[in-house]
């Protein structure tokens, strides 16, 4: 028996596609975060049953089995909640009124039937709640429809379906063909890059081509294994028309039975990746596309995240993605409300007597990224104590953050990590070439301020009230106004004072001063 987590709610979502049949339950907790708990899936290929426009007795007997296995599962999770839905493969069969009957009387599940417009909306409101992108263009390429839709400033301005996918693409082009036959990949390519021409919101945009779904995971993951990505995860990732050409021509040099073998690509997605990947060429070069960007969320995220968007509390902003992130990131990993508020209030105020003093002057971002580091100083205490500084790094670097990109994925886990110079080289070896040099020396003092803030809040008793900076005849004075006990805080600020020479350039002596004796 699985046993519901009675402080989380879980919800499960089937989606019957044209190309997989997938059932996944989300554990929601009390801050709305949500995280996958079960994802299953049977390449059922619904689209190939479809004689003409009338899906065959043969598919709706496979659909059925499925969902009655799915069934099952999902009471043994005991869900709140499942919303089944279907997309392409129903939608275009005549039959489809009789196939949801079906369902409905031999499973109990009511399948919802989704219209194109739904589709690509509930794959879209993902993208935009996920990522960090004002202006773009996200595509959901399934096995028998492709949705595409325009937004910018993160408002939807344009979409259309088109009524082709990977498994009718294969079966139109491919048919009793290698899967990487050379006049079949010409025919199709040509084809597809007539659809798109048809529609002038398309052309020559210069924005983002944001990839839904399995097939643009697949490229992104073959892709990484090629360039020995230092990374885990796929979200937010970005490759260019070069990456794309590179990726596109290894799936057509390799054999069929060698597909099986190429790291990142799953083995049900070996006769459908080609047409799924000139589908995603073809758009970029009628878009002419910043870049390529991969969101691990799509159509089923974002019905979920609508669904916590009607609850009363903790919803998901378009505008404030990465604050959220942080926020729910301190929940997970159980960061104390109070110690965290006086480290970013620490760091506030380093920033700002630095920057009267005209020692350093961040960007309005990077001051984001302090605050966001300090919230999160040495999450990885977590897992272990005395190597807090590598777990908060690797947690943060590898954790599929929403509303950053990879590379400030890398800035944040630096930040929130540092320790000190030499583990800081260490964590930057494999993505140094990412960040210039003033980048990576804006970090640096970031880190060592996010470390001496901490050292002092030591005790996490909000002790020390307000900090003043100076310029002494030699070097600087620090003074620190406190209330109560400031043995704790006293001894680790004087441990850590080069962290804050670091950024300082001189030399520091700290002073403590009680704010009582000045009342």
């Amino acid at each position: 028996m699985v046993h519901q987590n009675k402080q989380a709610n879980r919800i499960g979502l089937i989606d019957v596609g044209s190309n997989t049949i997938r059932l996944v339950i989300f554990e929601i907790d009390a801050v709305n975060s949500f995280r996958e708990i079960l994802n299953i899936k049977n390449p059922a290929r619904l689209a190939q049953y479809l004689d003409g426009t009338m899906m065959s007795d043969q598919g709706v007997d496979l659909l059925i089995d499925i969902l009655k296995n799915y069934a099952d599962i999902a009471k043994l999770y005991q869900i709140k909640q499942l919303i089944p839905i279907a997309t392409a493969a129903i939608r275009q069969s005549d039959n489809a009124i009789r196939i949801l009957q079906r369902v409905k009387e031999e499973t109990g599940i009511d399948l919802e039937l989704l219209s194109e417009k739904k589709e690509a909306y509930y794959g879209n409101y993902a993208v935009r709640h996920t990522l960090p992108i004002q202006d773009g263009i996200s595509i959901d390429i399934g096995g028998g429809s492709t949705e595409l839709t325009l937004f910018k400033d993160k408002q939807v301005r344009a979409s259309h379906s088109f009524p082709f996918g990977t498994v009718s693409l294969k079966q139109h082009f491919f048919q009793n063909k290698d899967h990487n036959d050379a006049k079949a990949i010409k025919k199709a390519s040509k084809w597809v890059a007539d659809q798109f021409q048809e529609f002038p919101w398309l052309k020559d945009c210069q924005v983002p081509l944001i990839g839904i779904g399995g097939s643009a995971r697949n490229i992104a993951e073959v892709y990484q294994h090629q360039e020995d990505y230092p990374l885990a995860g796929i979200h937010g990732y970005s490759m260019d028309q070069a990456g794309l050409d590179q990726v596109f021509r290894t799936f057509a040099e390799t054999s069929f039975k060698d597909l099986s073998d190429l790291d990142g690509l799953s083995s049900d997605r070996r006769d459908i990746i080609i047409p799924a990947t000139l589908v995603f060429l073809e758009l970029f070069k009628a878009m002419d596309a910043t870049a390529f960007v991969v969101s691990s969320y799509g159509i089923r995220e974002g019905l979920i995240i609508e669904y916590i968007n009607q609850l009363p509390y903790h919803p998901y902003s378009l505008h404030f993605i990465q604050q959220q992130t942080v926020y729910r990131m301190a929940k997970q990993y159980r960061m104390m409300d109070l110690p965290a508020s006086q480290r970013m209030n620490i760091m506030s105020r380093l920033l700002d007597v630095l920057a009267d003093l005209d020692i350093l002057h961040p960007s309005i971002l990077d001051v984001e990224f302090a605050h966001f580091g300090a919230a999160l100083y040495y999450l990885g205490k977590v897992i272990e104590d005395k190597a807090e500084s590598q777990h908060t790094f690797y947690l943060i670097s590898n954790t599929n953050l929403k509303g950053f990109t990879h590379k400030d994925r890398v800035k944040l886990a630096l930040i929130a990590s540092y320790k000190n110079k030499s583990l800081f080289h260490q964590y930057t070896k494999s993505t140094s070439d990412w960040f210039t040099q003033d980048e990576l020396d804006m970090i640096l003092c970031l880190g060592s301020l996010a470390k001496f803030a901490e050292a002092l809040n030591d005790s996490h008793v909000n002790t020390v009230e307000n900090i003043d900076l100076e310029k002494g005849k030699e070097g600087y004075n620090l003074t620190v106004r406190y209330k109560g006990n400031i043995i704790a805080e006293r001894y680790r600020a004087e441990k850590q004072r080069n962290h804050l020479e670091r950024v300082i350039g001189d030399k520091v002596d700290i002073h403590f001063i009680d704010a009582q004796d000045d009342q």
